[in-house]
């Protein structure tokens, strides 16, 4: 027996005799676990599938893996345990057809058993103790949009963990998750559940819960009103201030409210002359469970801004989502207010696991990231410090010289293919229109709003041009450039290049930069970051993918006590004047005489530093060996029938005509020859073009000919040129010989015959991809 015909034939038939599938609330069914890595020319690596997953009352309780009769009992082993790894399945099972081996994920104890479990005693099994909660959620389905949207396994578990953990009564809870795996999809299926469990702090499924998702920005929390819109009308709020001003009272009547802490912190004037926050007119126990997004954003510190929202609504459960793992310095309170995260989903598991799109990094150092003012300088206004060296961190924030921005977007743009979307981080907002209207004037584009700024004080227009560059069926705007608005929960898929003109000092900002780019979209096999700040530095640092630290406890305070009406509001103070910023204009041999460096760099997901090779191979898969050594593909290559069969040879093995050609893009070396793609995978040789190829090999190769089929040669170099190797095939010889000529055979009269041309043909293309005499 073959495995499908002993999962057929006997596994299948026992789990039946079992129960599963025959008693209700009982599934068993072969599930994909994830689709595999993002491979180049729209392909995935392998996917993870369990052969089957034993389902019971909403809850995954098993993975197993079945190998065909003899194989024996564990020799599925391994794999059921990396997919009850995955599924957070309490139990791992291996089949062979003649027997059963269990592992307990849990207690690490294993062994054979002698028949398969039913789905009561899988269940007793899983959970010893009965929990009326955990089986109220259990039974309440995901709703995924009758199955166009189901839910991926980690989201199932981020969703899981979080009501295990309510359902024990805990009331701070975190999910640490990477940008791009749905963490707002995460928190519709939680609200979905307690909404039609009709959990609530009550304890009895009396009522329906009342949910807030708290936001730091309008764009974040309007996403996720839009993202629950399975939810009734009635039952979904948005409030904002003008709404509440209007009304003159806080809207109350509703089960899930989305707002922003702007909002709720800000609030009417009472006698005294004092503010008195929006939050404040609910009473502390109003809403169960309260949502946090981007919850490390300044809201768990004793002083950040929505400290006195959490504690106000102390008796509320409060879920936080955040991207980061634990950070050294930046993090930390996040982690002592809420508590160790109950799951965690990291950017490299993403990646591997083929949820998240792959990167590479373009470094970019210009000969004026640093500058030191000379007197043959105009200074247009402020004052430039004699003997102060510039640094990056200075540049567009205490002084500005255009020249060097209007540099940098030229070498960006040239770079890049500019009917890509493109995400540009500048250091302020004026800074973000300046390299908005550079990008205008060099594009290649007519459309008036190829490139927009998008910044808080942008408002209400930035809102809609974002909008437009969010909506995957429209190409305009295609660039937007931005200060810090875009750094988080944008839902842009088809951003292919991220740029950064300034520096990103924090880990955590890097990181969800970084991942304004790791969303999947079709034909989308990776992502460049355009990288002037030597921001890639951070993938140095140990805790980019780290486990977090185990965080120090901190005991929630209850509300804030009432304001003393006898003592007067705090003054706030005033903020210090800034200097004027230095605005520098470059002498004009300066200006003209800025260069620049750029190199390529790859990083693996965790952080670590990879060869082409290596990177090439986490896209492409290994490239098969079809030539030993660079000499042997240079003869290869060098003769039409050869080149042929190598390229054939590849094609069998994956590594077709246009996977080639997306290589050469990911080494930067879209002109150079398949050639040169080969040679560096296999052997580090520097990427040539084809045009330097041929003006450094032409002088050798044409001597040997007369003036004539010397004119027909540099012809047919400048097609290869031009269009690439395929013009060198033999069955291309009679086309461009009419190309240049009026037929074949005249060309064959003026060049001396055909078996001479042909000949010339074959040697010239030799001497073409012999090693360079340079």
């Amino acid at each position: 027996m073959n495995e499908s015909e002993t999962r057929a034939e006997l596994i299948d038939p026992a789990l039946k005799a079992a129960g599963w599938g025959v008693v209700e609330g009982s599934r068993v069914r072969r599930e994909m676990i994830c689709p595999g890595r993002i491979l180049g020319a729209g392909q995935r690596g392998e996917a993870t599938t369990a052969d089957y997953v034993l389902t019971y009352r909403g809850r995954k309780l098993a993975a197993v893996e079945a190998k065909a009769k003899g194989k024996g009992v564990t020799a599925g082993l391994g794999q059921a345990k990396v997919y009850a790894d995955k599924l957070k399945t309490r139990w791992a099972y291996s089949s062979d057809g003649n027997g059963v081996y269990r592992v307990d994920m849990e207690t690490g104890k294993e062994g054979p058993v002698a028949n398969w479990p039913t789905p009561d005693a899988l269940w007793a099994m899983t959970f010893a103790e009965e929990n009326a909660w955990r089986d109220a959620f259990a039974a309440v389905p995901f709703e995924e949009r009758g199955g166009s949207q189901p839910a991926r396994y980690y989201q199932v578990n981020a969703v899981q963990a979080v009501l295990d953990v309510l359902a024990e009564g805990r009331k701070r809870v975190l999910l640490t998750l990477a940008t791009g795996t749905g963490k707002t999809f995460i928190s519709f299926q939680l609200a979905w559940k307690l909404f039609h469990a009709r959990w609530s702090l009550a304890g009895e499924p009396t009522r329906r819960p009342r949910i807030l998702f708290l936001a730091d920005r309008n764009i974040l929390a309007d996403q996720a009103y839009n993202a629950f819109s399975a939810f009734p009308d009635d039952a979904l709020v948005r409030i904002k201030p003008d709404a509440i001003r209007k009304k003159g009272r806080v809207p109350k009547n509703g089960s899930v409210f989305f707002t922003i802490f702007q909002t709720f912190t800000s609030g009417k004037t009472d006698a005294l002359g004092r503010e008195e926050a929006y939050f404040g007119d609910y009473p502390p126990d109003f809403f169960d469970f309260i949502i946090i997004d981007e919850c490390h954003r300044g809201g768990a510190n004793a002083e950040g801004e929505w400290r006195a929202i959490l504690e106000y609504f102390a008796p509320a459960v409060q879920l936080g989502l955040t991207a980061t793992p634990l950070r050294r310095d930046e993090n930390r309170d996040t982690y002592a207010y809420f508590g160790k995260p109950v799951y965690t989903y990291s950017l490299r598991e993403g990646i591997e696991d083929g949820f998240l799109t792959p990167f590479k990094v373009r470094q970019h150092k210009t000969t004026l990231d640093n500058y030191v003012w000379t007197s043959d300088d105009t200074v247009v206004s402020g004052f430039a410090e004699e003997d102060r060296r510039y640094t990056s961190k200075d540049f567009n924030r205490i002084i500005e010289i255009e020249a060097r921005e209007k540099y940098r977007v030229e070498v960006f743009m040239k770079e890049i293919d500019q009917r890509q979307k493109t995400l540009v981080f500048c250091a302020t907002q004026d800074h973000a229109a300046a390299v908005r209207n550079l990008i205008n004037q060099i594009k290649d584009s007519a459309d008036p709003h190829y490139c927009e700024r998008v910044t808080a004080d942008d408002g209400a227009m930035g809102e809609h041009w974002l909008r437009q560059f969010q909506d995957n069926e429209k190409t305009i705007p295609t660039v937007l450039t931005t200060s810090q608005k875009l750094s988080t929960g944008v839902d842009a898929r088809n951003v292919r290049n991220i740029v950064l003109l300034r520096p990103v000092n924090s880990m955590i900002e890097f990181k969800q930069i970084v991942g304004r780019g790791t969303r999947l979209f079709d034909g989308k096999e990776y992502f460049t970051i355009h990288d002037f700040e030597e921001a890639y530095q951070h993938f140095l640092d140990p805790e980019w993918d780290g486990e977090p630290l185990e965080p120090v406890a901190v005991e929630p305070k209850g509300p804030p006590p009432e304001p003393d009406p006898s003592k007067p509001p705090k003054e706030r103070e005033e903020p210090e004047e800034r200097p004027a910023k230095v605005v520098i204009m470059l002498a004009d041999g300066k200006a003209r005489s800025i260069q620049h460096i750029s190199a390529t760099s790859f990083w693996g997901p965790d952080g670590r530093p990879l060869s082409a090779a290596e990177f090439i191979e986490s896209l492409f898969g290994k490239a098969p060996e079809l030539f030993r050594d660079e000499d042997e593909l240079r003869r290869l290559w060098g003769a039409p029938q050869t080149r042929k069969a190598l390229l054939q040879g590849l094609a069998e093995r994956g590594f077709g005509i246009e996977t080639l050609k997306e290589m050469a893009r990911v080494i930067d070396a879209p002109d150079s020859d398949i050639f040169d793609v080969l040679a560096y995978v296999a052997f580090a040789l520097p990427p040539v073009s084809r045009a330097d190829r041929v003006a450094d090999r032409k002088p050798v190769l044409l001597s040997d000919y007369n003036g004539e089929l010397a004119v027909f040669l540099d012809f047919v170099l400048g097609q290869y040129v031009k269009q690439g190797v395929d013009e060198l095939d033999q069955e291309k010889l009679p086309r461009l010989l009419e190309l240049r000529y009026a037929n074949v055979m005249e060309a064959a009269a003026r060049l001396g015959g055909v078996p001479i041309v042909r000949n010339a043909f074959i040697d010239c293309q030799r001497g073409l991809f012999e090693r360079s005499n340079a």
